[in-house]
């Protein structure tokens, strides 16, 4: 059966040639196979439909990855998502992140790195490696710049915050999350996350009642 995809790109716009150098050749793969990946998981992105996204010959992946399964490690390596909390002062955590879900590209514009990842969820390596790069940066790194008892599980508490609201504000868009002004989000982002990264969390100053 064929699919709209065979004959238009994954951005509805119908196939062209392009001139690249080698560096654009690769970018453009990249970002073509990106879209693919995050769209339609591993396994309904073929080379040729990536290929034909950038607007080059199918052999060009080939020779820029070597093969596919190369291609899709190139893209879901590394997001870079998780990055500014390795040095960022806790207390710019909160606000951060509602500049992330507020200010980040729409699925339009740019796939949610973590659909790359779930939409190819049956490739056990890929969700290995996701649950690597979330125990590196916050369950080992970040968990370490914060005081008190259960730093591990408010690390891990804050990259569910972080990942969730990323993924319904953006590329989800549930109502309520898409239309709240900045202002508000923040408020309600503060209420939750600013518990995990103080030392006196959870009981609210320590009081029993």
């Amino acid at each position: 059966m064929n699919r709209a995809s065979d004959t238009r790109r994954c951005d509805g716009l119908p196939p062209r040639a392009r001139r690249y150098d080698a560096e654009g050749t690769r970018s453009a793969l990249l970002g073509a196979a990106a879209l693919r990946f995050a769209r339609y998981g591993y396994d309904r992105s073929s080379v040729r439909d990536i290929a034909k996204d950038a607007g080059v010959d199918a052999a060009l992946v080939y020779r820029y990855f070597g093969s596919k399964e190369a291609l899709f490690d190139a893209v879901s390596a590394g997001t870079g998502l998780f990055e500014p909390l390795r040095h960022l002062p806790l207390d710019e955590v909160s606000a951060w992140i509602c500049d992330v879900v507020s200010n980040g590209p729409t699925e339009e514009e740019a796939p949610h790195p973590l659909l790359t990842k779930l939409r190819s969820s049956s490739r056990e390596e890929t969700v290995g490696r996701l649950r690597e790069e979330v125990t590196e940066v916050f369950s080992q790194g970040f968990a370490r710049r914060l005081e008190g008892e259960d730093a591990e599980l408010r690390a891990e508490l804050l990259a569910a915050w972080l990942m969730g609201i990323t993924l319904l504000r953006l590329a989800i868009r549930s109502p309520a999350l898409a239309a709240t002004p900045d202002d508000t989000l923040l408020r309600f982002l503060r209420a939750g996350i600013d518990p995990l990264l103080d030392a006196g969390c959870p009981g609210g100053g320590g009081e029993d009642g």
